[in-house]
Protein backbone atom coordinates (compact mmCIF):
# COMPACT_ATOMS: atom_id res chain seq x y z
CA UNK A 1 0.00 0.00 0.00
CA UNK A 2 1.36 3.54 -1.04
CA UNK A 3 1.78 6.30 1.53
CA UNK A 4 -1.01 8.53 2.74
CA UNK A 5 -1.18 12.28 3.20
CA UNK A 6 -0.86 10.78 6.84
CA UNK A 7 2.25 9.38 6.07
CA UNK A 8 3.94 12.57 5.05
CA UNK A 9 2.77 14.33 7.68
CA UNK A 10 4.48 12.39 10.51
CA UNK A 11 7.83 12.15 8.16
CA UNK A 12 7.73 15.54 7.52
CA UNK A 13 6.99 16.58 10.99
CA UNK A 14 4.18 19.04 10.02
CA UNK A 15 0.21 18.76 10.31
CA UNK A 16 -1.91 17.19 7.78
CA UNK A 17 -3.37 20.41 6.59
CA UNK A 18 0.16 21.55 6.13
CA UNK A 19 0.30 19.18 3.34
CA UNK A 20 -2.80 19.47 1.87
CA UNK A 21 -1.65 23.29 1.38
CA UNK A 22 1.64 22.16 -0.61
CA UNK A 23 -0.48 19.95 -2.65
CA UNK A 24 -2.93 23.04 -3.56
CA UNK A 25 -0.23 24.94 -4.27
CA UNK A 26 -1.66 27.20 -1.62
CA UNK A 27 0.89 30.33 -0.49
CA UNK A 28 0.13 30.85 3.56
CA UNK A 29 2.89 28.45 4.16
CA UNK A 30 6.48 29.10 5.65
CA UNK A 31 9.14 27.72 3.02
CA UNK A 32 10.80 25.78 5.34
CA UNK A 33 7.09 23.63 6.07
CA UNK A 34 7.22 23.06 2.20
CA UNK A 35 10.23 22.12 1.25
CA UNK A 36 10.25 19.61 4.43
CA UNK A 37 6.51 18.03 3.09
CA UNK A 38 7.95 18.02 -0.34
CA UNK A 39 11.02 16.22 0.84
CA UNK A 40 9.11 13.64 2.32
CA UNK A 41 6.75 13.17 -0.68
CA UNK A 42 9.89 12.66 -2.80
CA UNK A 43 11.25 9.89 -0.24
CA UNK A 44 7.92 8.11 0.24
CA UNK A 45 7.10 8.36 -3.17
CA UNK A 46 3.61 9.88 -2.39
CA UNK A 47 1.38 9.67 -5.60
CA UNK A 48 -2.14 11.20 -4.70
CA UNK A 49 -5.00 9.58 -6.20
CA UNK A 50 -7.85 10.72 -8.14
CA UNK A 51 -10.41 10.84 -5.74
CA UNK A 52 -7.77 12.40 -3.05
CA UNK A 53 -7.30 15.31 -5.62
CA UNK A 54 -11.29 15.63 -5.90
CA UNK A 55 -11.87 16.16 -2.67
CA UNK A 56 -9.12 19.28 -2.83
CA UNK A 57 -10.76 22.69 -4.54
CA UNK A 58 -9.16 21.57 -8.09
CA UNK A 59 -12.19 18.67 -8.21
CA UNK A 60 -12.07 15.90 -10.28
CA UNK A 61 -9.48 15.61 -13.35
CA UNK A 62 -12.09 14.66 -15.80
CA UNK A 63 -13.77 15.77 -18.73
CA UNK A 64 -17.70 15.03 -20.51
CA UNK A 65 -18.73 14.21 -23.45
CA UNK A 66 -22.36 14.94 -24.95
CA UNK A 67 -24.20 14.66 -27.82
CA UNK A 68 -26.91 16.95 -27.48
CA UNK A 69 -29.25 14.60 -28.98
CA UNK A 70 -31.04 11.59 -27.73
CA UNK A 71 -29.65 8.58 -27.50
CA UNK A 72 -31.51 6.48 -29.93
CA UNK A 73 -30.55 9.19 -33.13
CA UNK A 74 -26.78 8.37 -32.38
CA UNK A 75 -26.62 4.85 -32.46
CA UNK A 76 -25.52 2.83 -34.97
CA UNK A 77 -23.79 5.90 -36.81
CA UNK A 78 -20.05 5.64 -37.15
CA UNK A 79 -19.16 9.52 -36.48
CA UNK A 80 -20.10 9.06 -33.08
CA UNK A 81 -17.99 6.50 -32.18
CA UNK A 82 -14.97 7.38 -34.45
CA UNK A 83 -15.18 11.05 -32.53
CA UNK A 84 -15.53 9.28 -29.03
CA UNK A 85 -12.73 7.15 -30.15
CA UNK A 86 -10.18 9.78 -31.01
CA UNK A 87 -11.09 11.95 -28.12
CA UNK A 88 -10.85 9.43 -25.47
CA UNK A 89 -7.10 8.74 -26.06
CA UNK A 90 -5.97 12.16 -26.05
CA UNK A 91 -7.90 12.15 -22.77
CA UNK A 92 -6.10 9.19 -21.34
CA UNK A 93 -2.63 10.76 -22.32
CA UNK A 94 -3.75 14.03 -20.31
CA UNK A 95 -4.54 11.12 -17.50
CA UNK A 96 -7.90 12.83 -17.79
CA UNK A 97 -11.18 10.32 -17.02
CA UNK A 98 -14.03 10.56 -20.02
CA UNK A 99 -17.49 10.81 -18.97
CA UNK A 100 -19.85 9.94 -21.79
CA UNK A 101 -23.13 11.41 -21.10
CA UNK A 102 -26.01 10.40 -22.08
CA UNK A 103 -29.67 11.76 -21.85
CA UNK A 104 -33.43 11.78 -22.66
CA UNK A 105 -33.56 15.01 -24.09
CA UNK A 106 -31.87 18.67 -23.90
CA UNK A 107 -33.24 19.74 -20.76
CA UNK A 108 -32.23 16.49 -19.23
CA UNK A 109 -28.59 17.30 -20.71
CA UNK A 110 -28.50 20.54 -19.35
CA UNK A 111 -29.65 19.51 -15.49
CA UNK A 112 -26.87 16.58 -15.79
CA UNK A 113 -24.21 19.15 -16.78
CA UNK A 114 -25.24 21.88 -14.46
CA UNK A 115 -25.02 19.27 -11.47
CA UNK A 116 -21.97 17.53 -12.73
CA UNK A 117 -19.85 21.10 -12.91
CA UNK A 118 -21.38 22.13 -9.23
CA UNK A 119 -19.82 19.17 -7.93
CA UNK A 120 -16.60 19.37 -9.39
CA UNK A 121 -16.79 16.43 -11.70
CA UNK A 122 -15.65 17.78 -14.88
CA UNK A 123 -13.27 20.15 -16.04
CA UNK A 124 -14.72 20.95 -19.44
CA UNK A 125 -17.25 19.50 -21.40
CA UNK A 126 -16.83 18.72 -25.28
CA UNK A 127 -20.18 18.85 -27.50
CA UNK A 128 -20.38 16.58 -30.27
CA UNK A 129 -22.85 18.58 -32.27
CA UNK A 130 -24.28 22.33 -32.37
CA UNK A 131 -28.20 22.88 -31.80
CA UNK A 132 -29.11 25.79 -34.01
CA UNK A 133 -31.40 27.06 -30.52
CA UNK A 134 -28.16 28.02 -28.58
CA UNK A 135 -29.89 28.66 -25.15
CA UNK A 136 -27.66 25.32 -23.33
CA UNK A 137 -24.49 27.60 -24.41
CA UNK A 138 -26.69 30.37 -22.74
CA UNK A 139 -26.99 28.55 -19.53
CA UNK A 140 -23.73 26.89 -18.96
CA UNK A 141 -21.53 30.13 -20.43
CA UNK A 142 -21.78 31.62 -17.00
CA UNK A 143 -20.32 28.63 -15.13
CA UNK A 144 -16.92 29.68 -16.86
CA UNK A 145 -15.99 26.06 -17.29
CA UNK A 146 -14.57 25.44 -20.58
CA UNK A 147 -16.73 24.31 -23.67
CA UNK A 148 -15.70 23.15 -27.36
CA UNK A 149 -17.67 22.26 -29.99
CA UNK A 150 -17.68 20.10 -32.82
CA UNK A 151 -19.96 22.13 -35.05
CA UNK A 152 -20.49 25.94 -35.09
CA UNK A 153 -21.75 28.59 -33.02
CA UNK A 154 -23.40 32.03 -33.77
CA UNK A 155 -23.67 33.63 -30.67
CA UNK A 156 -20.98 35.41 -28.47
CA UNK A 157 -19.37 33.85 -25.28
CA UNK A 158 -17.26 33.84 -22.92
CA UNK A 159 -16.69 29.61 -22.31
CA UNK A 160 -18.12 28.35 -25.40
CA UNK A 161 -15.39 27.42 -28.53
CA UNK A 162 -16.20 26.03 -31.99
CA UNK A 163 -14.27 23.83 -33.97
CA UNK A 164 -16.08 22.75 -37.18
CA UNK A 165 -15.08 22.28 -41.01
CA UNK A 166 -17.31 24.65 -43.55
CA UNK A 167 -20.51 22.64 -44.11
CA UNK A 168 -21.76 25.45 -46.41
CA UNK A 169 -18.75 25.49 -48.48
CA UNK A 170 -18.61 22.25 -49.12
CA UNK A 171 -22.54 21.20 -50.05
CA UNK A 172 -22.28 24.64 -52.45
CA UNK A 173 -19.05 21.94 -54.31
CA UNK A 174 -20.96 18.63 -54.27
CA UNK A 175 -24.11 20.06 -55.87
CA UNK A 176 -22.15 22.60 -58.08
CA UNK A 177 -20.36 19.21 -59.31
CA UNK A 178 -23.37 17.54 -59.98
CA UNK A 179 -24.40 20.56 -62.06
CA UNK A 180 -20.64 20.63 -63.90
CA UNK A 181 -21.96 17.26 -65.09
CA UNK A 182 -24.97 18.13 -66.68
CA UNK A 183 -27.31 17.03 -64.20
CA UNK A 184 -30.53 19.83 -63.44
CA UNK A 185 -32.79 17.57 -61.44
CA UNK A 186 -31.03 17.25 -58.15
CA UNK A 187 -32.81 16.20 -55.16
CA UNK A 188 -31.32 16.31 -51.59
CA UNK A 189 -31.98 13.89 -48.46
CA UNK A 190 -31.09 15.85 -45.30
CA UNK A 191 -30.78 15.40 -41.47
CA UNK A 192 -33.55 17.35 -38.88
CA UNK A 193 -33.17 20.82 -39.53
CA UNK A 194 -32.81 21.54 -35.65
CA UNK A 195 -28.67 21.26 -35.53
CA UNK A 196 -26.26 24.08 -37.48
CA UNK A 197 -24.73 21.52 -39.82
CA UNK A 198 -27.85 20.14 -41.29
CA UNK A 199 -29.29 24.04 -41.85
CA UNK A 200 -25.61 24.72 -43.38
CA UNK A 201 -25.51 21.57 -45.80
CA UNK A 202 -28.91 22.08 -47.07
CA UNK A 203 -28.50 25.91 -47.80
CA UNK A 204 -24.87 24.82 -49.57
CA UNK A 205 -27.10 22.62 -51.81
CA UNK A 206 -30.05 24.91 -52.32
CA UNK A 207 -28.02 28.43 -52.96
CA UNK A 208 -25.64 26.36 -55.79
CA UNK A 209 -29.50 25.40 -57.48
CA UNK A 210 -30.92 28.74 -57.32
CA UNK A 211 -27.44 30.53 -58.81
CA UNK A 212 -27.53 28.09 -61.54
CA UNK A 213 -31.28 28.86 -61.98
CA UNK A 214 -32.41 25.55 -61.63
CA UNK A 215 -35.62 24.16 -60.06
CA UNK A 216 -35.67 23.74 -56.44
CA UNK A 217 -39.09 21.37 -55.49
CA UNK A 218 -39.78 20.88 -52.38
CA UNK A 219 -40.76 17.37 -53.65
CA UNK A 220 -37.37 16.59 -53.76
CA UNK A 221 -35.95 17.72 -50.75
CA UNK A 222 -36.77 15.17 -47.88
CA UNK A 223 -35.77 15.45 -44.42
CA UNK A 224 -34.20 11.81 -43.55
CA UNK A 225 -34.46 11.93 -40.06
CA UNK A 226 -31.20 10.60 -37.64
CA UNK A 227 -31.66 6.61 -37.59
CA UNK A 228 -31.08 4.35 -40.75
CA UNK A 229 -34.79 3.64 -40.79
CA UNK A 230 -35.93 6.71 -41.35
CA UNK A 231 -33.43 7.38 -43.99
CA UNK A 232 -34.00 4.17 -45.87
CA UNK A 233 -37.74 5.21 -45.88
CA UNK A 234 -37.36 8.41 -46.97
CA UNK A 235 -34.66 7.29 -49.96
CA UNK A 236 -37.38 4.51 -50.69
CA UNK A 237 -40.24 7.41 -51.38
CA UNK A 238 -37.42 9.32 -53.34
CA UNK A 239 -36.63 6.67 -55.60
CA UNK A 240 -40.54 5.37 -56.28
CA UNK A 241 -41.63 9.11 -57.41
CA UNK A 242 -42.71 8.85 -60.90
CA UNK A 243 -40.21 10.93 -61.94
CA UNK A 244 -37.62 10.83 -60.10
CA UNK A 245 -34.13 12.89 -59.78
CA UNK A 246 -31.08 11.96 -62.11
CA UNK A 247 -28.68 12.95 -58.82
CA UNK A 248 -28.94 13.10 -55.23
CA UNK A 249 -26.88 14.83 -53.03
CA UNK A 250 -26.81 13.33 -49.21
CA UNK A 251 -25.79 14.86 -46.07
CA UNK A 252 -24.72 12.38 -44.16
CA UNK A 253 -23.45 8.44 -44.09
CA UNK A 254 -26.44 7.05 -43.26
CA UNK A 255 -28.20 8.53 -46.06
CA UNK A 256 -25.53 7.76 -48.48
CA UNK A 257 -26.09 3.90 -47.86
CA UNK A 258 -29.89 4.24 -47.86
CA UNK A 259 -29.62 5.10 -51.04
CA UNK A 260 -27.02 2.85 -52.35
CA UNK A 261 -29.54 -0.13 -50.84
CA UNK A 262 -32.82 0.98 -52.42
CA UNK A 263 -31.13 2.08 -55.82
CA UNK A 264 -29.96 -1.76 -55.41
CA UNK A 265 -34.19 -3.11 -54.37
CA UNK A 266 -35.29 -0.62 -57.79
CA UNK A 267 -32.77 -2.28 -60.29
CA UNK A 268 -30.62 1.16 -60.19
CA UNK A 269 -27.04 1.29 -61.44
CA UNK A 270 -24.88 3.44 -59.67
CA UNK A 271 -23.90 5.64 -61.85
CA UNK A 272 -25.97 4.65 -64.61
CA UNK A 273 -29.20 5.25 -63.57
CA UNK A 274 -28.68 7.54 -60.64
CA UNK A 275 -25.33 9.64 -59.80
CA UNK A 276 -24.70 10.48 -55.42
CA UNK A 277 -22.93 12.45 -53.85
CA UNK A 278 -22.49 13.12 -50.28
CA UNK A 279 -20.38 12.89 -47.01
CA UNK A 280 -18.78 10.29 -45.64
CA UNK A 281 -15.83 9.32 -43.95
CA UNK A 282 -13.56 6.48 -44.63
CA UNK A 283 -14.87 3.47 -42.63
CA UNK A 284 -17.93 3.53 -44.60
CA UNK A 285 -16.68 4.04 -48.04
CA UNK A 286 -14.38 1.34 -47.77
CA UNK A 287 -17.71 -0.89 -48.55
CA UNK A 288 -19.50 1.41 -50.77
CA UNK A 289 -19.64 0.09 -54.55
CA UNK A 290 -19.15 2.18 -56.96
CA UNK A 291 -16.85 4.46 -54.39
CA UNK A 292 -18.40 7.25 -53.55
CA UNK A 293 -17.92 11.32 -54.74
CA UNK A 294 -17.78 12.63 -51.35
CA UNK A 295 -16.54 15.06 -48.83
CA UNK A 296 -14.28 13.63 -46.70
CA UNK A 297 -15.16 14.41 -42.91
CA UNK A 298 -11.86 14.52 -41.04
CA UNK A 299 -13.65 12.85 -38.26
CA UNK A 300 -10.34 11.91 -35.78
CA UNK A 301 -9.08 15.86 -36.83
CA UNK A 302 -12.02 17.10 -35.58
CA UNK A 303 -11.66 14.83 -32.25
CA UNK A 304 -8.27 15.71 -31.75
CA UNK A 305 -8.75 19.36 -32.42
CA UNK A 306 -11.41 19.91 -30.06
CA UNK A 307 -9.56 17.99 -27.29
CA UNK A 308 -6.68 19.71 -27.82
CA UNK A 309 -8.14 23.00 -27.75
CA UNK A 310 -10.21 21.96 -24.36
CA UNK A 311 -6.69 21.14 -22.77
CA UNK A 312 -5.21 24.07 -23.49
CA UNK A 313 -8.10 25.91 -22.02
CA UNK A 314 -8.60 23.43 -18.95
CA UNK A 315 -4.27 24.91 -18.35
CA UNK A 316 -5.22 28.58 -19.52
CA UNK A 317 -1.88 27.88 -21.46
CA UNK A 318 -3.12 30.78 -24.04
CA UNK A 319 -5.86 32.97 -25.54
CA UNK A 320 -7.34 31.13 -28.08
CA UNK A 321 -9.45 32.23 -30.88
CA UNK A 322 -13.06 31.27 -30.58
CA UNK A 323 -14.17 29.05 -33.60
CA UNK A 324 -11.56 27.11 -36.11
CA UNK A 325 -12.09 25.59 -39.32
CA UNK A 326 -11.00 22.57 -40.49
CA UNK A 327 -10.00 21.98 -43.81
CA UNK A 328 -11.80 19.25 -45.96
CA UNK A 329 -10.81 17.42 -48.91
CA UNK A 330 -13.28 16.37 -51.97
CA UNK A 331 -12.53 12.31 -52.73
CA UNK A 332 -13.24 11.95 -56.51
CA UNK A 333 -14.83 8.66 -56.70
CA UNK A 334 -16.91 6.96 -59.33
CA UNK A 335 -20.97 7.66 -58.71
CA UNK A 336 -21.09 10.31 -60.75
CA UNK A 337 -22.61 9.92 -64.69
CA UNK A 338 -21.63 12.65 -67.22
CA UNK A 339 -25.40 13.65 -68.94
CA UNK A 340 -23.07 16.28 -70.97
CA UNK A 341 -22.87 14.12 -74.02
CA UNK A 342 -26.42 12.53 -73.53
Amino acid sequence: MGATIYDIARHAGVSKSTVSRVLNNQTNISADSKKRVLTAIEELQYKPSKLARALTNSGFDAIMVISNRPTKTTAGNPFFSEIIHSISAIAEDQNFDLILQTSRNTDDELDKCIAKIKEKMIKGIIMLSSPADETFFEKLDPFNIPIVVTGKIDGTYKNVYSVDTDNFKDSYELTSLLIKNGHKNIACLHAPLNHHVSIDRLAGYRSCLFDHNLDIRRDWILDSGYTAEDAYNAANQLLSHPNRPTAIFATDDLKVLSIYKVAAEHNLQIPEDLSIVGYNDRVVSTFLSPPLTAIDIPTKRLGKAATELLFKLIQNNEKNSQKMIIETKLINGASIQSLKSH
